[in-house]
C-alpha cells in the first residue's frame, strides 16, 4: 500500500492513448480503402444502367450518347465514351476517386446489346 499523498508513478500511464494515435492512421486507411471500394462499385452499377438506357434509345432510333448521358449523375459525366457497334452499346466513365483533385487513369466500362 502506498503513503497517502505520495505521487503514483505509473510507467504504464497513458499507454492506451499512445496505441490509439499510433492505430489512427491504420484505421483511417481502411475507411479511405473501403469508401473507394463503394465509389468504384458505384461507378460500375451506373455505367451499366447508363449503356442499357443508351441501347434502349439506340433500338429506337434516338440518341445514344445523350441518353447514357441523362443516366449519369454529373461527377461522372465529364469524360463519357459511348460507342455503338453491331448492335451493342459499350459506356466508359473515368473511375471517381476519393481525393477529388487526383485524376484517376482508371476507366469503368459497361456493355448492353439492345433489346429484340
Amino acid at each position: 500500500m502506498g503513503v497517502a499523498g505520495a505521487k503514483r508513478t505509473d510507467p504504464e500511464r497513458g499507454q492506451a492513448t499512445i496505441e490509439l494515435l499510433a492505430a489512427l492512421p491504420a484505421v483511417l486507411l481502411l475507411v479511405l480503402a473501403g469508401w473507394q471500394l463503394m465509389l468504384a462499385g458505384q461507378a460500375s452499377w451506373l455505367a451499366g444502367n447508363a449503356a442499357r438506357v443508351a441501347a434502349r434509345a439506340e433500338a429506337v432510333g434516338a440518341d445514344a450518347d445523350a441518353a447514357a448521358r441523362s443516366a449519369l449523375p454529373r461527377h461522372l459525366r465529364r469524360e463519357l465514351r459511348v460507342v455503338r457497334r453491331d448492335g451493342e452499346v459499350t459506356v466508359r466513365v473515368r473511375l471517381p476517386i476519393v481525393v477529388r483533385d487526383w485524376g484517376s487513369p482508371i476507366r469503368v466500362r459497361a456493355t448492353a446489346g439492345a433489346p429484340q
